[in-house]
């Protein structure tokens, strides 16, 4: 596992030429991906969202495509469409954006709900039906959509079903002013241009299968369970976190541990990415803010008792 603890430290040195001050972010993006999920990025305009997803998809070295979502986008132009081509004589289907490593879906929120609906199978089943046709996505595929959480005029919330579909909702947030003061020095321009790869595409599937084989013992299983069935039993809670839910929180467990060297998931894997993997999927009675969800989470997890034994010899 140490060439993966490699991996992740040279990633976060690569991205953090350019995004000063966020290596814990851009370490919950690597997991996201190496988990094979989705990110909802719930932040302020100008805090770099985009800055940050052009310069992880440049040093992965994988094909990046930005869709900005307005009113009036239509599900075809992030899909693609059938035309017919007069010198063929035959239905051609042009690519939509979609067809990308790497997506960046600006401000998600602005789209109505039938091209909001067009991500729903992308995201989940890595494929697009267009016209009775099913065409695959390509390998690895990552959602990163971002959303103002403050402005709502002119916008279309997301409902919960979409929002299921992403392996966490992280949010940026300020620079330090020492942080700030580094990035009005540095022409963030130049270093995004000139940033190198760290990997090739196929050392990212190999890592991934390593990854797949981190295990987890019963003791802890029955912990991650009992985190998520807290959600549902809680009585400030009006929805609990779905199996899909569940299924999430395990990846981004099992990501952790090997970023950190191990092929065994402890409950400390199961504790820092529940914040991030299940605040988005629970609805409060007396609010839904990051803030609001992130604090409920954590007041779950100070009251599931967490397995004493030692874990690192089972």
């Amino acid at each position: 596992m140490e060439h993966i603890v490699g991996f992740k430290r040279k990633v976060i040195e690569n991205v953090g030429k350019v995004i000063i001050g966020k290596n814990e972010e851009i370490e919950l993006l690597l997991i996201a991906f190496l988990a094979e999920g989705h990110i909802l990025l719930e932040d302020l305009p100008g805090m770099g969202k985009t800055v940050m997803v052009r310069s992880f998809s440049k040093t992965l070295d994988l094909p990046f495509k930005r869709i900005q979502f307005t009113p009036d986008l239509l599900p075809g132009d992030i899909t693609g469409v059938s035309f017919y081509n007069q010198k063929e004589k035959d239905f051609e289907f042009r690519e939509g954006p979609l067809f990308s490593n790497i997506i960046l879906a600006d401000e998600i929120n602005r789209a109505t709900p039938r091209t909001q609906a067009a991500l729903l199978e992308a995201m989940e089943e890595r494929q697009i039906t267009v016209d009775g046709t099913t065409r695959k996505l390509k390998k690895p595929f990552m959602v990163l959509a971002t959303q103002n959480p403050v402005e709502s005029y002119g916008t279309f919330p997301l409902p919960e079903a979409q929002m299921d579909r992403f392996l966490m909702r992280i949010r940026l947030g300020y620079p330090t002013k020492e942080e700030e003061r580094i990035i009005l020095l540095n022409t963030v321009g130049k270093v995004l241009e000139h940033l190198e790869s760290v990997i090739r595409e196929e050392d990212i599937s190999q890592i991934m299968e390593e990854i797949c084989k981190v295990q987890i013992s019963t003791e802890v299983m029955d912990y991650l369970l009992d985190l998520v069935r807290a959600t549902r039993e809680s009585d400030e809670i009006s929805l609990g976190v779905s199996p899909r839910g569940s299924i999430a929180l395990y990846r981004a467990s099992q990501v952790k541990a090997a970023l950190e060297g191990r092929d065994f998931i402890l409950p400390e894997d199961i504790q820092a990415m529940a914040v991030h993997t299940l605040n988005h999927r629970i609805l409060l009675d007396d609010g839904n803010s990051i803030e609001d969800t992130v604090e409920r989470i954590r007041m779950i997890i100070k009251q599931i008792p967490v397995p004493l034994e030692n874990l690192e010899e089972s």
